[in-house]
């Protein structure tokens, strides 16, 4: 038998609460009528004794606390799902907005998600190819993997967003299959816009499940959509065998609106405002990425992140560094310099990287090449340090080849605007690039592995070709 409640004991922003209820659960879903017709809905959220709370999705505008009937449905919030969710938009609740009609789901799922078995988790193997250079050589995203992007507002990570979602794909094989779940929280009315107009410019729509929560929208929403996005990366992952990359964007969005819902509850905050539950809130999201034993898709996540302030050690970027394997850094300085993407590979790295490439999934020297480009481009900080104290001329002839390396790297290998490359012709330009330096300064490498990819000649007269006089300045004629 299911009860209607008339009347709310009070409101607080998105939260309405009722008192003499008994046989509720955490999490049920509540359908609540207004005085004037209109159906809204909620979820519980707190259980003291007989008295709830209970977020409304649409908001309490208009709400009254006489003659609202709530109505509690004995289930948590589900989402229907079935292969047609490929290629359509949703809101931030999970509801289509694309005006292609309802959804014919084959199964209802729990957007909350069930918790993956530690002891059934397969360990990530093999990588997820981007087309990004900076990615694929030196911070490679692997499969399973979680890896956030930190950026700061003005960045170009709308863009960069775009890009893996238009070139990403798995490695070529015809029984595997791969989709991009792309969630984004908080945005403008003209981001939303770029984001489906490069979708369906570039034709990978068909591939795509995107999940659209505006800054208009209730932050209600904000909340729930990464757990729809996850909820429908998990289903197509784990039950249609899809290997599926999961892109949200700005989970600072999603936290900041988790800081005023906890506020409205009247919840001690913590830093900087932030709720005390912060860190497990961000981990029962994160902790969706993976792989299980006897299921062939995977889950990866891309969490895109903008630092206020551009504070590294913001409690967002601060506590998701804690539970994902690693961060991609964007750079302010290389924006500047018209590189795209601004790609700051030093504070960069994909701990999971070592495990997914290689001669079984990339190519044997990736490694190799990995380690020196990384000591190679650190060494040229080193030596930028120096040119600014006693000035680039009177460098050393070494601390030159560096210095060009540094804009050749930059301008080259960091720098490739909107086209995508492959793995093959990423590596082979990195090995161009380290055949700029002596053979001496390789020291990351074998003897073996610089007889074999290192051609000092060949690669200089390349890079003269367009870059002439800088070439000639400090390496001299060839």
């Amino acid at each position: 038998m299911s009860l209607q409640y008339v009347g709310l004991k009070a409101i607080n922003g998105p939260l309405i609460f009722l008192e003499g209820v008994s046989n509720v659960g955490y999490e049920e879903t509540v359908e609540i009528k207004l005085e004037n017709g209109e159906t809204r809905h909620g979820r519980v959220i707190h259980i003291d004794g007989d008295r709830v709370a209970i977020q409304v999705f649409e908001g309490t505008d208009e709400m009254r606390l006489t003659k609202t009937k709530t109505k509690f449905l004995g289930k948590p919030l589900m989402m229907g799902l079935s292969k047609e969710v490929l290629g359509r938009t949703f809101n931030g609740a999970g509801l289509p907005i694309d005006d292609l009609g309802p959804v014919f789901s084959e199964k209802q799922l729990d957007i909350n998600g069930l918790p993956f078995n530690p002891v059934s988790r397969v360990y990530p193997r093999n990588y997820i190819h981007t087309g990004i250079s900076a990615i694929d050589a030196l911070t490679t995203l692997i499969r399973g993997q979680k890896l956030p992007i930190f950026t700061a507002t003005g960045l170009t990570h709308n863009e960069l967003a775009t890009q893996l979602v238009k070139h990403a794909k798995i490695a070529d094989s015809k029984d595997e299959k791969f989709c991009v779940v792309f969630a984004a929280m908080g945005v403008k009315h003209d981001v939303a816009k770029y984001f489906r107009t490069e979708f369906e410019s570039s034709h990978v729509m068909d591939r795509v499940v995107m999940f659209l929560n505006l800054a208009n929208d209730p932050i209600i929403e904000r909340i729930l959509t990464p757990r729809c996005a996850l909820t429908t990366a998990e289903y197509l992952a784990f039950e249609l065998g899809y290997h599926v990359l999961v892109i949200m964007t700005d989970m600072t969005a999603y936290c900041e609106a988790l800081r005023e819902f906890s506020s409205s509850k009247g919840e001690i905050p913590g830093r900087k405002g932030y709720p005390g539950y912060l860190y497990s809130d961000l981990s029962n999201l994160y902790e969706r990425a993976g792989m299980l034993h006897g299921k062939k898709g995977s889950v990866t996540q891309i969490p895109i992140l903008t630092m206020p302030n551009e504070d590294i050690t913001h409690p967002v970027p601060d506590l998701t560094g804690y539970i994902t394997e690693g961060q991609i850094v964007l750079e302010k300085s290389l924006k500047q310099k018209g590189i795209f993407p601004p790609i700051d590979i030093l504070p960069s790295l994909s701990r999971l990287m070592k495990d997914g490439i290689g001669k079984d999934f990339t190519r044997e020297d990736h490694s190799a090449l990995s380690n020196q480009l990384f000591a190679s481009y650190a060494k040229v900080g080193e030596v930028k340090a120096l040119a600014s104290v006693v000035g680039e001329d009177e460098l050393s002839e070494v601390d030159k080849k560096f210095m060009l390396f540094g804009k050749l790297f930059e301008n080259h290998f960091l720098n490739q605007g909107e086209t995508s490359r492959t793995l093959d012709e990423t590596l082979d330009l990195g090995w161009e690039l380290l055949s700029i330096l002596p053979k001496s300064e390789l020291t990351r490498l074998k003897e073996s592995d610089i007889n074999k990819y290192i051609d000092s000649e060949k690669s200089i007269k390349k890079f003269k070709l367009q870059h002439e006089n800088l070439v000639d300045r400090i390496i001299g004629k060839v």
